[in-house]
């Protein structure tokens, strides 16, 4: 029997979730939440380029929370923590990339008694964070004794980033340095690696100096680049660094950070994606040490990436492989230490099914 899942929110990691659950042997798509009126009451098939579904999108959550469903995937731009808790307290289960990777031990108490009130689980996850920052450190640390370190780090080309209000209004792109410095982007971000730095520290048994440090680091252009914004003029902001770092007696020991750059020429200080190109890293120093790359999870160009993202895509799809096993799971909030493997599926034409599809 199909766990019935409501998709929230319809941006690229919504419509991505809809195909993973349109496509996904155990699940069934039965609602879908949107914000705009234009997008109010089409077939959600239809928003996502396919053929109808038979299920309509809708602005009315007291419409939504009323269906016979399983699970919510919620993904608007920012999370509401009013609605999250609407959702759970209607009896569904829920799974978002927007944090709940790791909460602080009072926040996690809090819906703790939350879910289990209303019998359901709620599960973060995603990619950076929510994966790559957490769940793969912690799998090949395995490998490793006496660790000393470990480290995940994105370098990403943001003009395949097909969210310009985002990158101009919120990441404070194309200003200058001063301004850039002002973004919300280092906490906004930072409440969710800042998760993923502690999980790891508590797996590997690292006793992190109470404050992690946070640092945010520019670059600017040396001519002008063509971006999502428009042109980027010599003198203003091309490139991001954050790094999120949990220390040991003021060293750091555990690091999350992104790398997010308008492509690798005519930027000062002079940065790259390094002879890996566009990538995902995680390293755990130790005996023996061991670097994983992640590659793929970035488009092949700009063009590519504004139609369908690959790292967007990942995200989607490490929520919808996770609805079966948080529909399976006790009530409370349930990381990644507490779930066992999730899984991916077979595609159609592998699947034991398959002739009658």
């Amino acid at each position: 029997m199909a766990y019935r899942v409501i998709q929230w929110a319809t941006g690229g990691v919504g419509r991505a979730a809809i195909e993973g659950v349109l496509d996904h042997p155990d699940l069934e798509l039965a609602g879908c939440w949107v914000h705009s009126e234009a997008k109010d009451g089409q077939d959600v098939g239809t928003l996502v380029g396919r053929k109808p579904v038979g299920v309509r999108a809708t602005r009315n959550i007291d419409e939504l929370l009323a269906l016979d469903a399983d699970c919510v995937i919620y993904s608007p731009t920012f999370a509401d923590p009013s609605v999250l808790i609407r959702i759970l307290a209607s009896g569904k289960n829920l799974v978002t990339p927007l944090g709940w990777f790791y909460p602080s031990p009072g926040k996690r108490a809090r819906f703790d008694a939350i879910c289990r009130a209303a019998g359901v689980t709620l599960h973060g996850t995603g990619i950076h964070p929510g994966g790559i920052t957490e769940r793969f450190p912690l799998m090949i640390s395995a490998l490793s004794g006496s660790i000393t370190r470990v480290r995940a780090e994105e370098f990403s080309d943001i003009r395949s980033y097909g969210a310009p209000d985002v990158i101009r209004d919120w990441m404070l792109f194309g200003k200058t340095a001063e301004e850039s410095r002002t973004s919300i982007m280092a906490e906004a971000l930072g409440a969710g690696f800042r998760q993923s730095v502690r999980m790891v520290a508590d797996a590997i048994g690292a006793d992190l100096d109470p404050d992690l440090r946070t640092t945010h680091e520019m670059a600017v252009a040396t001519a002008p680049i063509d971006s999502p914004i428009g042109p980027i003029e010599p003198g203003l902001v091309a490139a991001q660094r954050f790094r999120w770092e949990g220390l040991v007696d003021g060293e750091p020991v555990i690091t999350a950070a992104v790398n997010w750059l308008m492509g690798d020429k005519h930027l000062d200080p002079a940065w790259g994606f390094g002879p890996d190109g566009e990538h995902f890293e995680v390293e755990v120093t130790g005996d023996p040490s061991c670097l994983l790359i992640f590659r793929n999870l970035h488009p092949a160009s700009i063009e590519a990436g504004l139609h369908r993202n690959p790292g967007i895509v990942a995200t989607a799809m490490h929520c919808v492989n996770a609805v079966p096993y948080v529909c399976d799971a006790d009530p409370g909030v349930r990381t990644y230490l507490d779930l066992p493997l999730v899984a991916g599926r077979a595609a159609r034409s592998l699947r034991r099914d398959r002739a009658s599809r």
